[in-house]
């Protein structure tokens, strides 16, 4: 509770102080992890923005401003270098600045938290990272809008309105531990200006570059859909570039693109002649990948008569990567959610087919380790990577398939509680796990890995990140799949919309990038032999998939008691 009771201090000694003196600009300082709606009280906000991060690491924080006592129009913000006291810096580059979007959720998601209405969730920066061209609010001309419909800077604001900022520190693994300080200011051309003092601790350890923890993401093609563009042009290709740069970025994998995948045989062997293996190598290298998908056998018949070229694509994929020293962090992804008798036998005979292909490649499914009909019989030997969904988590499972040499991960899709075929359903049956909707809290998304450490689960995967149904329903005017699922298989939104060409980012995918991030300290402490202080933490926070801590001041606490004890060993 200390931290928390800091914040309010704050807020009780530093609001009051920057509303006196005829202001007309307030501000206030939360984490990441807090939702602010556009015309609710902010509360426990803060009048000083402190943030604590590992060299490598990127963290942020939430400026809300609101005008007092009058209307205020064309606001601006800027943040400065941070520079300690012997002369450090972290420069500009590295300090990011976006508006917090409202777009309207129209309907609610099944068993939501949050009401429909306005909800912040795109970020637009403030400056175009292609062009380097500031992005401001667009302006009304005589006859038309003037400029793209969702500008950042030069913004206008009106009492009783909440404006959020997004702030990301990015701190280089060559930045020196120690306290960094700096300003953030608000202003218009015509309204005195607001300042308030940003102070970074730069904690002496490094995140690695590429995540810890395992995860899979999904590819671009419904953003190919979305724009109108062939898969194989130019355009799509430059787009594709830029999700890929941003999804690394936030500690996602990206996939590896179609376009640099080896040109296959007549008998069904992948070549990886020497540019192939050039271009495969500068992607893995450039963008810390860590898990690398060997794509699914294209054949017409693979279980039949083309089974003999499946085995020789697999073989060959198998051994390229195994020479490359990537064949440990690779799989196949074979089958998504066998819900039949049928599918159970497929999976059986792909996982049998790949198992003669190349033995350690590993086989993942989308299924939970515990059957869902005993007459379809059991996959234990056809999967390697169980994949359940969060609400079908069974510990005692997923521990039988862990000690018998398996890997689970998890995943989520819609809103989906626990089956009444989990062997604990009566126990579980009214649990609520993370529910990766928009109308859920912001700490769904960054508690994910700490419940996956929890079980021992170790990897992430979900489906999409740029499910945009079509032209006509455009998620910055209606976020929802399949009418109310709101915000499902969509982390990003497509640019046009903000004048950028390529992706912009979600508050969602910001605080999934911090669940990524407090992975990697689990693991780090955990090797300087603090494995039962990380189940301690960890266990605090998330005692089982249906009761998580779900206030985002905790979850810092926690982070930076974890930070301790890895700077204590």
């Amino acid at each position: 509770m200390e931290k928390k009771l800091k914040w309010v201090l704050l807020v009780v000694l530093g609001l009051a102080e920057l509303a006196a003196g005829g202001e007309a600009i307030r501000l206030g300082v939360l984490p990441g992890g807090v939702r602010v709606r556009a015309e609710e009280p902010v509360k426990e906000a803060a009048a000083v923005a402190e943030i604590f991060c590992a060299r490598g690491e990127v963290e942020s924080f939430q400026v809300v401003v609101q005008a007092v006592g009058e209307n205020l129009y064309g606001l601006e913000a800027a943040m400065s270098p941070l520079r300690t006291a012997d002369g450090q810096s972290i420069v500009a580059e590295n300090i990011h600045l976006y508006r917090e979007i409202y777009i309207p959720l129209r309907y609610s998601s099944p068993r939501a938290t949050e009401r429909p209405g306005l909800i912040a969730d795109p970020l637009v920066p403030f400056v175009d990272p292609y062009t380097q061209k500031e992005l401001p609010e667009p302006r009304w001309g005589k006859e038309r809008r003037e400029g793209v419909r969702f500008g950042a800077t030069r913004f206008d604001l009106w009492q009783g309105q909440n404006q959020p900022l997004w702030v990301d520190v990015r701190v280089p693994k060559e930045t020196k531990a120690g306290t960094y300080e700096g300003r953030f200011k608000v202003w218009t051309s015509y309204a005195k200006g607001v300042e308030i003092p940003v102070r970074v601790v730069v904690w002496d350890f490094v995140l690695p570059e590429g995540p810890t923890h395992e995860n899979h993401f999904g590819t671009f093609s419904y953003m190919a859909r979305y724009h109108g563009l062939k898969t194989n042009s130019p355009e799509y290709y430059r787009l594709e570039d830029r999700y890929i740069e941003m999804m690394a970025a936030h500690r996602i994998n990206p996939p590896l693109p179609e376009r640099l995948w080896p040109r296959i045989g007549e008998d069904g062997t992948a070549m990886f002649d020497e540019e192939t293996d050039r271009r495969i190598t500068e992607f893995v290298e450039r963008y810390h990948l860590t898990n690398i998908e060997v794509p699914r056998a294209r054949f017409e018949d693979v279980l039949g008569k083309d089974r003999d070229k499946a085995i020789r694509f697999y073989r060959s994929w198998y051994a390229y990567l195994q020479k490359k020293g990537w064949a440990g962090r690779s799989y196949v992804y074979m089958l998504d959610e066998p819900n039949d008798k049928e599918a159970y036998e497929r999976v059986r005979q792909l996982g049998a087919l790949v198992k003669e292909a190349a033995p350690e490649l590993r086989r993942l499914v989308v299924e939970q380790p515990y059957t869902q009909d005993p007459d379809w019989g059991v996959l234990d030997e056809a999967i390697d990577i169980w994949c359940p969904l969060f609400g079908f988590v069974h510990e005692a499972s997923v521990q039988r398939v862990i000690s018998a040499g398996d890997e689970v991960w998890s995943y989520t899709a819609l809103v989906q509680r626990s089956p009444g075929y989990n062997p604990d359903y009566a126990k579980v049956k009214d649990d609520n796990p993370p529910y990766w909707e928009m109308d859920f809290p912001l700490t769904a998304y960054r508690i994910a890995p700490w419940l996956n450490r929890r079980y021992g689960i170790t990897g992430l995967l979900y489906w999409a990140t740029v499910f945009w149904s079509a032209p006509s329903r455009n998620p910055w005017d209606d976020p929802g799949f399949r009418l109310n699922y709101n915000g499902e298989g969509q982390l990003f939104y497509p640019g046009e919309d903000a004048g950028v060409e390529g992706p912009i980012a979600s508050i969602r995918l910001k605080n999934l990038r911090d669940g990524m991030e407090d992975y990697e300290y689990f693991v780090l402490l955990e090797k300087k032999g603090g494995k039962a202080a990380v189940e301690q933490v960890v266990g605090s926070a998330v005692p089982s998939w249906g009761s998580w801590d779900q206030d985002a001041y905790r979850l810092e606490e926690l982070r930076r008691r974890l930070a301790e004890e890895i700077l204590r060993r």
